[in-house]
């Protein structure tokens, strides 16, 4: 095996958030190297180019401890890349996100601040978390393929809608505005989908869909609480249903759907929790699926949770802003 190497890898994703991030990189590695960070860098040159970096980087260098600075995207790439490696058990591996730009999903769990100094000072303290992972068994012209996920994945409209948003990116246009216009288009193009959903080996809807998402943190679509019950932490995965709403009951919640409440709110909506879950689109195959903004070939689908099965470094106290006391353990760094 490979001599283990101490220092932190950064993997830069220089496209992420319109380019921004390639922008701000001068400024970040800066702050890591004012802050004694010991680390080697390396931007990433294509799609999925940080999947080889960090599993290259794990087999061949020793690397234990990643950086990821961009977006749930390329949160995704270096939680792969871990993943797919069979070296070293991916709970001996750390890593932390330096979030860019607005989006950034898996950080509003742990509310994780967008200043740059001050997620580096998180890093630096080294307060880190036992997070479940979701797997994901997908189909490409029939041959299953695997993906994993920190955050949480989603099918329908919410799968129409992530095609839409990287259509923009990739013509230099974002933010949530934009955000909002992919969704009310996407409502009058979506065709409703019939969709059986087992938990656990039993089957608990067989229905047509508007949108279903699957995670195990809370936030999904650029700041929505998607599934507001969900603990990164339990050894489950939490599933939101959507099932056929009108347009106007959709807008008229919008709101209700970024601080969590639709779930009690708009009684189209169900929630469900477990361990396996498995998703039949009727017709067969008529659905993709989307996981941290990546567009994926298609069903059915087959999810299921990995506990506890890598160290995110976090802030000691996540949530205090909201909670008098955080839900989440941390382990201090030894």
């Amino acid at each position: 095996m490979t001599e283990e190497n101490s220092k932190w890898l950064v993997v830069v994703n220089p496209m992420a958030s319109v380019g921004k991030s390639g922008k701000d990189w001068p400024e970040i590695k800066q702050i890591l190297i004012d802050q004694g960070i010991d680390f080697d860098d390396i931007l990433t040159e294509y799609p999925r180019h940080a999947i080889e970096i960090v599993r290259n980087a794990i087999v061949e260098k020793g690397y234990r401890k990643f950086i990821a600075v961009g977006g749930d995207g390329t949160n995704n790439e270096v939680i792969n890349g871990i993943f797919t490696q069979d070296v070293v058990p991916t709970n001996e591996i750390t890593m932390a996100a330096l979030p860019i730009g607005t989006g950034n999903d898996w950080r509003r769990t742990f509310d994780i601040p967008l200043e740059y100094d001050e997620v580096v000072k998180i890093i630096k303290a080294g307060h880190t978390f036992a997070h479940d992972i979701g797997k994901l068994t997908y189909y490409n012209d029939g041959d299953p393929k695997i993906r994993f996920f920190l955050n949480a994945a989603g099918t329908g409209l919410d799968e129409m809608v992530c095609s839409s948003t990287n259509l923009m990116k990739q013509q230099g246009k974002g933010g949530t505005v934009r955000y909002l216009i992919s969704v009310v288009k996407c409502l009058f193009k979506y065709k409703i989908t019939h969709v059986q959903l087992s938990v656990d080996d039993e089957l608990v809807f067989d229905d047509n869909i508007l949108s279903l998402s699957v995670g195990n943190c809370r936030y999904n679509g650029g700041g929505m609480m998607m599934m507001p019950n969900a603990v990164p932490d339990d050894g489950f995965l939490d599933v939101t249903v959507i099932r056929k709403v009108s347009i106007f009951k959709f807008a008229a919640n919008v709101k209700n759907i970024y601080d969590g409440t639709f779930i009690h709110k708009i009684k189209e909506v169900q929630t469900f929790r477990g361990k396996k879950i498995h998703i039949v689109s009727i017709p067969p195959h008529s659905l993709m699926v989307e996981t941290e903004g990546e567009n994926l070939n298609n069903s059915p689908f087959d999810f299921e949770i990995l506990p506890k099965a890598i160290n995110m470094v976090i802030p000691k106290e996540p949530g205090q802003k909201k909670k008098k006391k955080s839900r989440f353990k941390k382990k201090a760094k030894k």
